[in-house]
């Protein structure tokens, strides 16, 4: 960056910040922006790619005290940005630069000498960068310290059983040649991205690192599935317990089993709640959700066809299905 670009860009106004804003204002405004512009954010969106770069253009230079110091200074000499270009001296009011300058180094004053600036070669750039950097034509001056970049993101992967996602596990990955123990937090659910600040590709000129993003896959269960933070699960009952009522075991993640009472005239689909059975989290327990699924038997003795046979014959004037055909034809 030059000194002319220094002079131009308004790095407060990018972050929406006073001049006289407080690091942590600045931070925060920064963070705020960053986040909200940031291309994961904004796919294919180049508007907001373009004000993602100024936003960190702006916050290296003021996160940074010395730069800050200079970054005011110029701007300050400049009356806040306009362009400037030599002049002769004359007494159209472009010997005013000048003049500010000459004071500055001694060439002030009614009868001495005035100090020249030209805008090319060593021109004012020049003359900034040997104010700030302590002369000499190196370079280690403002110019040279713009180079502060984000790190880029690394994308990444695992795969976790399902016990190991509702409980919480730590998984080792390994991206670009590095490994890294990455804690996966308990309720976890499958195709879910964690983004790991700072774990990504480091910054540039002391820019901040980028973040790693891993995209979790969660193995099926044979029994449960997840729902936010609840467990379902589906427990065969017979007929007999949906119509009469009765108390069932229920198994649980743990291996335990807990006792759940289904009413009578439970249907099959109907869906019961064991508080506080679910995942565990510092966020919160989710519950254990039963759906009661009544079992239909392949072959009946002779004895049990007669018992349901008694049972259609003393049930025949009821028909299930006449509220739906109601239904239907509204």
């Amino acid at each position: 960056m030059t000194g002319q670009d220094w002079i131009e860009k308004d790095f407060y106004k990018t972050l929406g910040v006073s001049k006289d804003a407080d690091d942590a204002t600045i931070k925060k405004a920064y963070r705020k922006l960053a986040r909200d512009l940031h291309p994961d954010r904004n796919p294919g969106d180049a508007s907001a790619e373009g004000r993602f770069k100024e936003v960190g253009e702006a916050y290296s230079v003021l996160s940074d005290p010395e730069q800050r110091k200079q970054y005011d200074a110029i701007r300050a000499m400049a009356g806040g940005g306009a362009r400037f270009s030599a002049g002769t001296g004359g007494p159209s009011g472009a010997a005013g630069f000048e003049d500010l300058f000459g004071g500055m180094f001694g060439g002030g004053g009614s009868g001495g000498g005035r100090t020249r600036f030209s805008t090319g070669g060593g021109g004012f750039e020049d003359i900034l960068q040997d104010m700030f950097s302590g002369g000499g034509g190196g370079g280690g001056g403002f110019g040279s310290r713009r180079t502060t970049q984000r790190g880029g993101d690394i994308t990444t992967s695992a795969t976790l059983p399902f016990r190991n996602a509702v409980e919480g596990s730590t998984v080792q990955l390994t991206t670009n040649g590095r490994s890294m123990n990455v804690r996966i937090p308990a309720g976890v659910s499958d195709g879910q991205k964690i983004r790991l600040r700072g774990k990504g590709q480091a910054g540039r000129g002391g820019g901040e690192p980028g973040d790693m993003v891993v995209t979790v896959h969660v193995e099926p269960h044979p029994v449960f599935t997840m729902d936010g933070l609840n467990l379902k699960v589906t427990v065969p009952v017979t007929f007999a317990e949906a119509a009469l009522g009765a108390t069932i075991d229920v198994p649980t993640l743990s291996g335990e089993t807990v006792r759940l009472k289904v009413p009578a005239g439970t249907p099959s689909g109907r869906t019961l709640r064991v508080k506080g059975r679910g995942i565990d989290t510092p966020k919160g327990t989710g519950d254990l959700l039963v759906t009661v699924q009544v079992a239909v038997p392949t072959h009946l003795p002779a004895d049990a066809r007669k018992a349901v046979e008694a049972f259609a014959a003393a049930t025949s004037g009821e028909d299930p299905r006449a509220d739906l055909r109601a239904r239907a034809a509204r």
